[in-house]
C-alpha cells in the first residue's frame, strides 16, 4: 500500500472516529497507533540522529493531527522525560489543540498536541514568570497543499521544522544540567503551524502560564542550514533589552546575524508578539528544498545547528537571569532589513520566502513606499539595488546596509521572464506613512 492511499485511509477512519486522535496517553506509556513508530534513537546530544527521527519516511511528514505527527509528540515527550522536565499541559506532556476550522479547511477533523515541558526556576522571586522556547514540530504530510515539490510524496521536513525542534531539544539539555536559571523556562513543540499557527494561537488562548508573567517567547524554526552564513533574527525591534541580550548570548557561538526588528511573521512567534510579549524569531534562511518533498535530514548542517542551540540556551539563559522583565514595543511590523548603516532606510518591500534561483521574491509592497513609487509589485522578482546584486535575503540586506535615506537608486527585477529597470529615492524608517 503506498503512503498515499495509507494516509488518506487514516485520515478517512479519523472522520469517522475522533476518539483515535483525542485519547492521547501520557509519555512513556506508548501510543495505540496503526503506523508504527520508529524505535527511539537519538536524543539529547545527538542532534543529526535526532533530525533524522523526525524527518524519518516512517513519519510521513508529520500532517497535523496525523498518527505520524503523533509519533514525533510521543518522542519529544520522551525526551522532555529524560531532561527532567515537567510536564505542564493539560494532560501530562500534551495539550490537546482542536485543528478544525473554517478558517483553515485544510486542518483535519479532530485533535492534534502541543508538547509542553518545564524547566522550573530557582528564583523565587522570579521564578513565577516563564521565558517560552517554542518550535513547530508539525509538516506538510504527502504535500496536498503549500508543496513546492511533488504532491504524494514524503515531505521529511528535515529543516522545517525537525531542526527548529531539535535545536530546542539541545537548548534544553544545555540548561537543565548547569545551574537552573532564576525564571521557569516553558519548551513547547506546537502542532498545526503550516494550517495557519494553530498550535501557538490555541496556546495564548489557553496558556499554561498566565501571558502576563511570560517575560519572552524565542522561536525556532528552519534554523539548520547555517552553513557559514549569517543567521536572521527576527524581532530585534520588540524590546529595547534585545541591544543588550543578543551580544551577551552571541559571545560563544559567534553565528553572523542580519537584525530585522519586526515581531511579525508567518511563525509561531507571531501568536505571542500579538500578545504584546517580546519575541526573536531564529531563522537561517530559504532554500530551494523549503516545502518541497527533498527537505531531508542529510542536507542539515549539524555543526550549525549546534552553534544555533548554544545561541538559543544563552539567549535564553540570560533572559531567565534578567532582573526585570523585558519591555515590550509593540506594533514594530516592518519587514525591511535593519543592519548596520542602513538601519534607517526605508524601501517598503513585503518578502515572500518562497525560493526562487537568484533574486528575492515580493509578497508585495507598502503603500506609499520608495517601492510602490517605482513600480514593484507583487510576484515581481529584486535583483539588483544600486550597484549590488540582490541573490538572497542576506545580499537584500546589505545592500541596504550600504545607503541611507535620500539616496537614489537603480532597482532592477524581474517581472513575466522580463528584466525591467526602475529608479527610486530611498526613504526614511521615520518618515513612513
Amino acid at each position: 500500500m503506498n503512503n498515499k492511499i495509507c494516509l488518506q485511509r487514516r485520515l478517512q477512519q479519523a472522520l469517522t472516529c475522533a476518539c483515535c486522535f483525542i485519547a492521547f496517553p501520557a509519555a512513556g506509556q506508548g501510543t495505540s497507533l496503526s503506523l508504527d513508530c520508529p524505535e527511539f534513537s537519538g536524543g539529547p546530544g545527538k542532534p543529526i540522529q535526532t533530525v533524522r527521527y523526525l524527518a524519518a519516511d516512517a513519519l510521513e511528514g508529520r500532517f497535523s493531527g496525523s498518527e505520524g505527527e503523533a509519533c514525533a509528540a510521543q518522542y519529544i515527550a520522551d525526551i522532555f522525560k529524560i531532561l527532567g522536565l515537567r510536564p505542564a499541559g493539560n494532560s501530562g506532556y500534551f495539550q490537546e489543540v482542536p485543528l478544525a476550522s473554517v478558517m483553515t479547511p485544510h486542518a483535519p477533523v479532530g485533535v492534534g498536541r502541543n508538547v509542553l515541558g518545564l524547566l522550573p526556576g530557582s528564583d523565587e522571586r522570579l521564578a513565577e514568570t516563564v521565558v517560552v522556547i517554542g518550535a513547530h514540530y508539525d509538516h506538510l504530510g504527502l504535500g496536498e497543499f503549500g508543496s513546492t515539490g511533488k504532491a504524494g510524496a514524503i515531505h521529511n521536513g528535515a529543516d522545517d521544522n525537525a531542526s527548529g525542534v531539535v535545536a530546542m531539544i539541545e537548548a534544553a539539555e544545555l540548561l537543565s544540567r548547569g545551574p537552573r536559571p532564576g525564571r521557569s523556562i516553558l519548551f513547547i513543540a506546537f502542532t498545526g503551524e503550516e494550517l495557519g499557527l494553530i498550535g501557538s494561537g490555541f496556546y495564548t488562548r489557553e496558556p499554561a502560564f498566565p501571558l502576563e508573567n511570560t517575560s519572552a517567547m524565542v522561536n525556532l524554526d528552519m534554523v539548520g542550514r547555517l552553513e557559514g552564513d549569517a543567521m536572521i533574527l527576527y524581532g530585534t525591534g520588540t524590546a529595547p533589552q534585545w541591544e543588550e541580550i543578543i551580544p551577551l548570548a552571541n559571545e560563544g557561538p559567534s553565528i553572523p546575524m542580519v537584525f530585522e526588528p519586526s515581531g511579525f511573521g508567518p511563525s509561531d512567534h507571531t501568536s505571542f508578539y500579538t500578545q504584546d510579549i517580546p519575541v526573536l524569531h531564529l531563522f537561517t534562511n530559504v532554500h530551494s528544498d523549503y516545502h518541497g518533498d527533498t527537505d531531508d535530514w542529510d542536507k542539515i548542517d549539524g555543526d550549525g545547528l549546534v552553534r544555533v542551540s548554544q545561541f538559543t540556551a544563552n539567549v535564553t539563559r540570560t533572559i531567565a537571569n534578567w532582573p526585570t522583565q523585558l519591555t515590550v514595543v509593540p506594533a514594530v511590523g516592518e519587514q525591511a532589513p535593519r543592519t548596520g548603516g542602513g538601519s534607517e532606510v526605508w524601501l517598503g518591500t513585503v518578502p515572500d520566502f518562497t525560493p526562487v534561483d537568484f533574486g528575492v521574491l515580493l509578497a508585495g509592497v507598502t503603500d506609499g513606499s520608495p517601492a510602490e513609487a517605482a513600480g514593484l509589485q507583487k510576484g515581481d522578482i529584486l535583483i539588483q539595488i544600486g550597484r549590488f546584486d540582490i541573490g538572497t535575503l542576506q545580499a537584500f540586506s546589505d545592500a541596504l546596509a550600504e545607503h541611507k535615506p535620500g539616496d537614489e537608486v537603480l532597482l532592477r527585477y524581474v517581472r513575466d521572464g522580463r528584466v525591467l529597470e526602475a529608479k527610486t529615492r530611498l526613504g526614511d524608517r521615520a518618515d513612513r506613512p
